[in-house]
């Protein structure tokens, strides 16, 4: 008789895995649609339906790398398994929420649990299929997923909100995740990293107050004016945090984000273009609901079936965006994809109240296909040049950038029009024009860091980290940090 474990199944390892990113993933669209109908239940301004969508956007930026550095230390099943218990209670707290207050404050919570599941399942996947062709395909597999998902949320957002009310649109997670708990415990093996990074505490509350501090100003600029003393003094923190962290991590023998990553174009172009895209996407959302349901009295249904064409686009473009970026680069994709990017946002600055519905079905396609091309080709920029130990920390740190994009996205333009009520259209237009300038922000960056000099450097740079990795290894108590 022996103790051997029972093989892995590896396809329901790989669907456990695919759980995870669709229930987070359409937990972001399906709220979208929701939030006009939170609205008007608990009679929340428009600076409380920003806070609903940003405490989850803001607390998973904050936490991701500290989830997946905890994942390698305590046991990537284990910290999963957490992850999926804490997301699906903090889910039916949130259906149960009696203020906006109590809804924030659990949508917090629940990113607490949703940083656990993205970054620890590409782990899981990583750790089973071992062989480089096998791995690529159920990557691929996984991120196809979450072009379904961001085509499946608003639907079902908008059929469980006209039928059941805002509440089921979190109590719908719950039996997902239940599920997923089980399936994890039964089939996915237990793993850690050989050499789990330390935990960077100072890192880690500077991340955090830095953060937490330019959200909370952009959005309470409005409310409390941009003058004054609460809001100078968060902007002012934010500096102080900006510059602590600078000081801090260079002296840390294992930081939370390693600066010199940032000396490689590619991965620093990379970051800044992931945050630039998901600010323009996660600002795009938010108004286009608001502007569907409030200002053209769409109903959640008809609002989530409008959004359809931009998924499509996206998911199709993703798929064609990583055939470009094996076949010719990063470059194209990611020029063409802000492009796309810009083109859809400008369009609807001149938005008005009976702009035709063809003509916002056309944008929507236009803007999804952007947001399809260039979001592919960011994670693969990030890591090109670093050393291989080193890409989880560079993927990582590239969805950092994009969950936190997405909060300033959602932050800066509901503070354009925060409190216009019927000139809300109008108002918008501002908005609008700020989301196409971050999509030609996208196309400069993706010229940039996908040049000859832009790779040079991080050739160059990957070369620096391999040498101070190998002379600490071979316990030369030298950190080869020089330029």
């Amino acid at each position: 008789m022996t103790n051997e474990p029972p093989p892995v199944r590896r396809g329901l390892v790989l669907a456990v895995c695919c759980l995870s990113v669709a229930v987070t993933g359409i937990d972001i669209t399906i709220v979208n649609v929701a939030l006009p109908s939170i609205g008007a239940s608990l009679h929340a301004p428009v600076s409380s339906l920003q806070w609903t969508v940003d405490a989850y956007t803001l607390v998973i930026a904050c936490l991701l790398v500290l989830s997946g550095s905890l994942a390698d230390r305590f046991g990537r099943k284990l910290v999963f398994q957490t992850g999926l218990s804490l997301f699906s209670l903090s889910s039916l707290l949130c259906g149960l929420a009696p203020s906006a207050g109590w809804l924030i404050g659990f949508r917090a919570l629940q990113a607490v649990g949703g940083s656990m599941l993205n970054p620890v399942a590409m782990s899981i996947i990583v750790s089973v299929f071992t062989g480089r062709r096998e791995r690529a395909r159920a990557v691929g597999v996984w991120g196809s997923v979450v072009g379904i998902t961001v085509a499946a949320g608003p639907v079902l957002g908008g059929v469980l909100v006209s039928a059941i009310g805002w509440r089921s649109v979190f109590w719908v997670n719950v039996p997902v995740g239940i599920a997923a708990i089980w399936l994890t415990q039964r089939f996915v093996p237990e793993s850690r990293a050989d050499r789990p990074r330390a935990f960077d505490p100072y890192g880690q509350g500077l991340i955090v107050v830095l953060f937490a501090s330019v959200i909370t100003a952009t959005i309470e600029g409005p409310r409390q004016g941009w003058g004054s003393l609460p809001v100078t003094g968060l902007f002012v923190l934010a500096a102080l945090a900006l510059g602590g962290f600078l000081a801090v991590e260079p002296r840390r023998s294992q930081p939370l984000i390693d600066l010199r990553f940032f000396r490689s174009v590619p991965f620093s172009g990379a970051n800044t273009i992931a945050l630039a895209i998901s600010a323009s996407l996660g600002g795009f959302l938010f108004l286009n609901t608001l502007y569907l349901q409030d200002a053209r009295h769409f109903t959640a249904l008809q609002a989530g079936l409008m959004i359809i064409p931009l998924a499509v686009g996206q998911g199709v473009l993703a798929n064609l965006s990583g055939r470009l970026t094996g076949s010719r680069g990063a470059r194209l994709p990611l020029a063409l994809g802000g492009a796309l990017l810009a083109a859809g946002a400008l369009l609807l600055v001149p938005l008005t109240g009976r702009t035709p519905v063809v003509y916002l079905l056309v944008v929507y396609v236009v803007f999804g296909a952007g947001a399809g091309l260039a979001t592919p080709p960011i994670t693969n920029t990030a890591v090109s040049g670093l050393p291989r130990d080193q890409a989880g920390v560079a993927g990582a740190l590239a969805s950092t950038a994009r969950q936190f994009g997405i909060s300033i996205g959602v932050a800066v333009t509901g503070s354009i029009v925060a409190s216009t009520g019927p000139r809300f259209t109008a108002a918008s237009h501002a908005a609008w024009a700020v989301l196409g300038g971050c999509g030609i922000l996208a196309v400069l960056l993706g010229l940039l860091s996908t040049g000859r000099w832009a790779q040079a450097t991080a050739t160059r740079n990957g070369e620096r980290l391999a040498a101070g990795d190998e002379a600490r290894e071979a316990g030369t108590g030298t950190e080869i940090r020089s330029g």
